[in-house]
């Protein structure tokens, strides 16, 4: 598990004024699984969800984005909060057709 503070800069923008929406928090986690043998990924997949599953009540809700694995849109909208449906209006606008759509996509507003 990884612990990294949200300080300094990263706090003196407002959450409305860049894409990411969790500049009041005051620290990101990132929890890795990983095992040399691959005999051990259900298990070692299994402890993560585990792990984020306790914790993520006690959480902002969201994610750093960059972070984020194939998790769905659900953990996209709530990563982005209420600056989700701003940043799809203007993929829309510029990536109608949303050919950059192999990251953690914002999907256009036209889907």
């Amino acid at each position: 598990m990884h612990l990294y503070p949200i300080n300094g800069k990263a706090q003196k923008s407002s959450n409305s004024n860049t894409p990411w929406a969790n500049r009041d928090a005051n620290y990101t986690q990132i929890i890795i699984g990983v095992a040399p043998d691959p005999a051990n990924r259900e298990k070692i997949t299994d402890w993560a969800k585990n792990y984020w599953e306790a914790l993520h009540p006690h959480s902002a809700g969201g994610a750093y984005v960059n972070f984020l694995m194939e998790e769905g849109q659900e953990r996209i909208k709530a990563t982005y909060k209420h600056n989700y449906k701003r940043l799809s209006k203007i993929k829309a606008m510029y990536d109608p057709d949303n050919i950059f759509h192999l990251n953690q996509n914002i999907q256009p507003s036209n889907y």
